[in-house]
């Protein structure tokens, strides 16, 4: 295990790895998340790393992570594709879960796309529904576990990065205008991210409601507040997997989230390649 804090020497041991086993010079990466690992299937010619081949990766242990890094060609761009991700939750430090976004930004990626499974806070919203990430709650951030907490790279970017557009508004429209060429439904919100592995209680989200949140999760704002920190532009996505249970009537199973998954990924796959035919 690595200490709370990463390095420079670490973060280029994985890059020095992943260079030397791949002939792409990828520009834009995309992470998914739960159950969405379907997406890296449309990537052409691909040269797959099992993240456990990568010095110093995260490697995923929850079902529906595939654990691969699948570099190629995906409507015309050379892609990174992270097929799953670490969490948290696993046991993992911020500063290791969030070490593969440093070793992306490091091969010249400029671009990342983020994807997740979250949790309909906003009743309006079903299982299967997309959503554009135009905001977060960066809730465990703001209880001091900041992926940027400790020693600042200096070579990324500075001690304090701004977060007040983490969502670049171009890319915001070109989803929304992406989603209407293909006819899919595609909803607007906030998403906010928790530590877990527990579910939320309806406390938790009748909180969350309150504070604004339409979507929760468990990912996603540890890697985008890096990439920002980073100088990344970034574009995030939730498939929501589950009704989030504000009641306490019914049950919430990682199962069930990974089911919603064959609903989403399709409509993700769609919007995601007309996304990227338009950058």
């Amino acid at each position: 295990m690595m200490s709370d804090f990463i390095s420079l020497a670490q973060i280029e041991e994985a890059r020095a790895a992943i260079t030397a086993r791949i002939t792409y010079k990828p520009r834009i990466a995309l992470v998914l998340g739960s159950g969405l690992g379907g997406l890296a299937d449309e990537v052409q010619k691909p040269q797959t790393i099992t993240y456990d081949a990568i010095p110093n990766w995260p490697v995923s242990t929850v079902i529906g992570h595939q654990g691969r890094l699948v570099i190629g060609s995906l409507e015309g761009h050379e892609v990174a594709v992270m097929q799953g991700r670490a969490h948290y939750y696993e046991g993992y430090s911020m500063a290791q879960v969030t070490l593969p976004v440093r070793v992306l930004h490091r091969l010249g990626v400029d671009t990342l796309i983020v994807t997740n499974a979250a949790g309909a806070v906003n009743q309006s919203f079903e299982p299967g529904d997309l959503m554009l990430i135009t905001d977060h709650l960066n809730l465990i951030g703001m209880a001091g576990n900041n992926p940027l907490r400790g020693p600042n790279l200096e070579e990324y970017g500075p001690r304090f990065p701004d977060m007040s557009q983490v969502y670049d508004r171009a890319f915001l429209d070109l989803a929304r205008q992406a989603a209407k060429q293909q006819r899919l439904t595609l909803r607007e919100g906030v998403y906010v991210c928790l530590a877990g592995p527990s579910f939320e209680t309806p406390a938790d989200l009748r909180f969350l409601k309150a504070a604004g949140a339409d979507a929760v999760g468990m990912s996603t704002v540890p890697e985008v507040t890096v990439a920002r920190h980073s100088g990344m532009r970034v574009l995030g996505i939730s498939g929501i997997s589950n009704k989030a249970n504000l009641d306490g009537n019914t049950l919430t199973t990682h199962d069930e989230v990974l089911e919603a998954g064959h609903k989403i990924v399709p409509k993700l796959t769609l919007l995601l390649k007309a996304i990227l035919q338009s950058i």
